[in-house]
């Protein structure tokens, strides 16, 4: 059995012993018991934790004495004084991380050269007091022992001072290094900077003279518009108005006729079908230079009982400058054509006489009077099928005639299948002609039915009807002349349909009866002359 000797441990427990941190940087000492024996928690416990955190930047260490050299010399989170704080730099305490921006502040540059001042005024007061120290002795002749322990003493101290002025002085050349290293970029950067903040300034300043002249401008371009606004509307008004009194004049007849070019008619039809424009109106025309003022009023769609199922057509009689001294009601009979562009003369034509009773032929008292004429003009089918023979390059050609005269519904059609481009004269010879042809026509199929007859009797009827086709002939002559300032115009020849060719060649006895036509007024009727099938 082995027993413990007591004594022996006591003396074990007092030894100086040292940390074995010590290669760590731990510099403790002391007797073992303080150390760590047995269960006591001295040193170890205390000092040499598992591991140590800086509080202020969060780093780990192995030891306290690196945490603690950590804070001192490297921790950038841990608030710092300045080392000139004593010689009259602020003491304010600031980050680590900010040392090279407080090197840079005025405060510290003034102390600083303040310090460093003092520093070489020191430095040449201790030398010029060793060099006159050794003059002096030299000069006296002082004993030797006592110069040399003059100059020991001297010299020691003054190396001391050295020392300690060098120390201080490689700090500052550390500083400065710190401080020079930092100034040079943040100089330029400060030179940049103040050049742009002047080129921003002098550009913010064009800027905001441009802005003002901007403004100024609006203003008077506001004050313009505002003086001008109220103006705008009417002299729209006044534009389209003469727009629309150029174009009238563009295409006026004096001589009761008009022929009316219809261009983008796809456009206009597709406004009547969806109600933006039901109708247009043609230019307007005259009878005669001092005669009445008139238009005709087309409805694509149909108009009243005829919409969506025929054309309508109507005739205005207008306000004119001669209204004063003309005869009225209107009287004349009005002849509307529609024209068959493929070349086979399958024109429409269409006629009614004025109810003289009605308002629509009294003397206009406003613009224009009521609209009246044929509303089932042409049958709305017919003139929607892609190939008809009556909308080509999506136009359509209309005629209205105003019969002064009243022709003859034999010579009527002849007369509007005229060529247009033929002088008006050679129209009247050519008209003429087909009259003078037709009355012989007349005679010869007269002539001969009269043979099987009676002598006598025939002979009375052949009088009578050569007396009454000479009558006919000589009414018929002068009804031409009297209309003869119808065909003035070239444009006048009115287009015939496929029927109206026929009766050509039909006498007055087979011609059928006149239709009824409605006009557009709200009561009034309307007998029309119509070539009907």
């Amino acid at each position: 059995m082995i027993l413990s000797d007591k004594g022996f441990e006591r003396e074990l427990l007092q030894l100086t012993v040292f940390c074995k941190e010590k290669d760590n940087g731990c510099n403790w000492t002391g007797a073992l018991r303080d150390y760590q024996v047995f269960e006591k928690d001295e040193h170890l416990d205390n000092t040499h934790i598992t591991s140590h955190n800086c509080e202020h930047c969060n780093a780990n260490f192995p030891t306290k004495y690196a945490l603690d050299d950590h804070k001192k010399d490297s921790c950038m989170k841990i608030l710092i004084s300045c080392q000139l704080a004593e010689h009259g730099c602020s003491k304010q305490r600031f980050l680590r991380s900010d040392l090279g921006v407080h090197y840079l502040t005025e405060t510290h540059q003034i102390c600083l050269q303040s310090v460093l001042e003092e520093i070489m005024k020191l430095i040449q007061s201790r030398f010029n007091g060793t060099d006159r120290a050794a003059t002096n002795s030299t000069s006296n002749q002082f004993n030797l022992s006592s110069l040399i322990s003059t100059a020991d003493t001297t010299s020691s101290s003054t190396s001391s001072a050295i020392n300690y002025f060098y120390s201080q002085l490689q700090q500052l050349y550390e500083s400065l290094t710190t401080v020079t290293k930092n100034f040079q970029p943040l100089n330029e950067d400060s030179i940049r900077l103040s050049t742009e903040s002047l080129r921003q300034q002098n550009l913010l300043q064009a800027c905001q003279n441009e802005i003002n002249l901007i403004k100024q401008s609006k203003a008077e371009i506001d004050s313009y518009i505002a003086g001008i606004e109220p103006n705008h509307e009417i002299l729209l008004q006044e534009l389209a108005s003469l727009k629309q009194k150029v174009e009238d004049l563009q295409s006026i007849s004096y001589d009761g006729t008009l022929t009316w070019k219809i261009s983008n008619v796809s456009e206009k039809m597709a406004d009547a079908q969806s109600e933006r424009q039901t109708s247009i109106y043609s230019p307007a025309f005259y009878s005669s230079p001092t005669g009445y003022k008139m238009r005709i009023r087309l409805y694509l769609h149909g108009d009243g009982n005829a919409r969506r199922t025929h054309m309508s057509l109507f005739f205005l009689i207008m306000r004119g400058p001669f209204d004063a001294i003309l005869k009225w009601p209107f009287e004349f009979k009005v002849t509307f054509c529609l024209f068959d562009q493929s070349g086979q003369q399958r024109h429409i034509i269409d006629s009614f006489r004025p109810d003289t009773k009605s308002n629509s032929f009294q003397r206009p008292r406003s613009e224009m009077n009521i609209a009246s004429g044929i509303p089932k003009f042409f049958p709305l089918p017919m003139i929607l099928q892609d190939d008809n023979n009556y909308i080509r390059d999506d136009t359509m050609y209309i005629k209205c005639l105003i019969d002064f005269g009243d022709i003859s519904k034999i010579i009527l059609p002849y007369a509007l299948s005229l060529n247009p481009a033929l002088p008006h004269h050679v129209q009247r010879n050519m008209i003429r002609v087909e009259t003078d042809r037709r009355v012989q026509l007349q005679q010869q199929s007269a002539s001969s039915t009269t043979v099987t007859n009676n002598n006598n009797s025939g002979q009375v009827n052949i009088n009578k009807f050569v007396n009454n086709t000479n009558s006919q002939t000589i009414q018929l002559l002068h009804s031409m002349s009297n209309s003869q300032s119808m065909l003035e115009d070239p444009n006048h020849a009115s287009m015939l349909t496929g029927r109206s060719l026929a009766q050509q060649h039909v006498t007055p006895k087979e011609q059928p009866p006149p239709s009824k036509k409605k006009k557009k007024d709200d009561g009034d009727d309307m007998t029309d002359d119509v070539m009907n099938e």
